[in-house]
């Protein structure tokens, strides 16, 4: 943890607006998480503890990430990243702050807890990508992976933290000044972006002329293994193998017989797991590769089928607080080689179609685990997600590896006496120099 104090010239955090940039993702997203448990207390309380109440309020919010979460991307490739943020964390400011006064001064209703909701997700879909492209703008190529992993990081511990403090103040004070803290907390950000240089280390050059087309990024996926392997890999694991959510809650109800503390601590569980992996990736000093991450998944894959089958309730628990720190190695390594081989024009419409198959899953894959779970029972959930993560990162990994061969094949004649380029195993490409051409 002393690296976090006394960084390197070579860390993440050595670069001061990174910092400033880091540390009001952090405390708006406490906020954030402040203001989703409280909202869904504020739900159940003005509904008479409608459970479906509370799923329509949270399909509000991640579906524009479906429909518009490309629009995004095109955004955010399209116009400066900063004056993007700036105007989407304005406008998520602007959405709590009337959430607030409305609760406060009792005026709340069903209604306006949807609009604000759908709000609140449009401002978010257009965020998503501007925030995490923004990254590559404020440290250098070789700062990329640890600033990736710092991000994960403050997220997790907001996770961590954000609910238990709402769950205090809610008993304090009622909902309404939690939505007030957490308009508070998005001065930080704000702070933080304006108080940015404009001169980066790896800003990129002006956008290209002409439109800017989501197709672009598509075609640029397709035409790249070492975009397509995470990409494609994410969509399985986020579609069938990261819906904790709805599998410890049927796995700690149907099989531990368990109660809400008891459930609390798995998911405090699986958060610290998640925390701790993602400060130790933060502080790995190797580059990101294709290889790390097919070794990420299938561990991942390994740790929750196993889970599907430990027999008590305090395995059940220890085995979780593991698998929360290879789910992070997975997503973080994902998210990273992504970010480092994404051509810089292209990397916010990269970025959305990442988010996009790694969120847009879950629609599919948690009714999914439902009807397993009722048809199989709440064990087999975890045994069939561990077991497609453990299968696919192989099969995934040695097709994108033999379509690169292949392509290299293709290629290399038509360079003649040029270099030809082979870098799947992670890292930037590297020439390797070619005998003499053929006659």
């Amino acid at each position: 943890m002393s690296a976090l104090f006394r960084p390197s010239p070579t860390h993440a955090l050595a670069v001061p607006d990174f910092r400033r940039y880091l540390l009001g993702q952090l405390v708006s997203n406490i906020g954030t998480w402040m203001q989703r448990a409280a909202q869904d207390l504020l739900v159940l309380h003005t509904t008479g503890n409608s459970g479906s109440a509370v799923g329509i309020v949270t399909a509000l919010q991640f579906l524009p990430q479906t429909l518009l979460g490309l629009t995004g991307g095109v955004l955010a490739d399209r116009y400066p990243k900063r004056r993007t943020l700036l105007l989407t964390q304005t406008a998520m400011a602007a959405q709590s702050l009337l959430l607030g006064l409305l609760t406060v001064t009792g005026a709340v209703n069903l209604p306006s807890l949807y609009a604000l909701a759908l709000v609140l997700g449009t401002a978010t879909a257009v965020d998503s990508p501007a925030r995490n492209a923004y990254i590559c703008e404020l440290v250098s190529h070789e700062q990329t992976a640890g600033a990736v992993g710092l991000n994960a990081a403050q997220f997790n511990v907001a996770r961590a933290i954000g609910p238990a403090l709402a769950g205090l103040t809610v008993a304090a004070f009622g909902t309404g000044p939690v939505f007030l803290l957490n308009t508070a907390s998005y001065l930080a950000v704000l702070y933080g972006l304006i108080t940015i240089r404009t001169g980066t280390p790896d800003a990129p050059a002006r956008a290209r002329p002409g439109p800017t087309r989501a197709r672009e990024a598509l075609r640029h996926i397709a035409t790249t293994p070492e975009l397509l392997l995470p990409i494609s890999l994410i969509a399985f694991v986020g579609t069938f193998g990261l819906n904790f959510q709805v599998t410890v809650s049927l796995v700690a109800v149907t099989v531990f017989h368990s109660g809400a503390a008891a459930f609390g601590c798995l998911s405090a569980a699986y958060a610290l797991g998640s925390l701790l992996g993602a400060i130790h990736w933060a502080h790995q000093g190797k580059p990101p590769t294709a290889r790390r991450l097919t070794s990420a998944t299938m561990g991942f894959g390994a740790l929750e089928a196993a889970q599907g089958l430990m027999p008590g309730y305090g395995s059940f628990l220890v085995l979780l607080f593991v698998t929360g720190c290879a789910a992070v190695t997975v997503t973080t390594t994902a998210n990273a080689l992504v970010q480092l081989h994404a051509d810089p024009p292209l990397r916010g419409r990269v970025l959305s179609v990442y988010f996009l198959v790694l969120l847009g899953g879950t629609p599919v894959g948690a009714p999914l685990v439902g009807l397993v779970s009722d048809a199989l029972g709440a064990r087999f959930t975890l045994v069939l997600g561990g077991v497609v993560s453990l299968v696919t990162a192989p099969a995934l990994s040695v097709l994108f590896a033999n379509r690169n061969r292949r392509r290299v094949r293709v290629e290399a004649p038509r360079a003649g006496a040029e270099t030809a380029v082979v870098a799947f195993e992670g890292g930037p490409p590297a020439p390797l120099p070619r005998g003499r051409p053929h006659a």
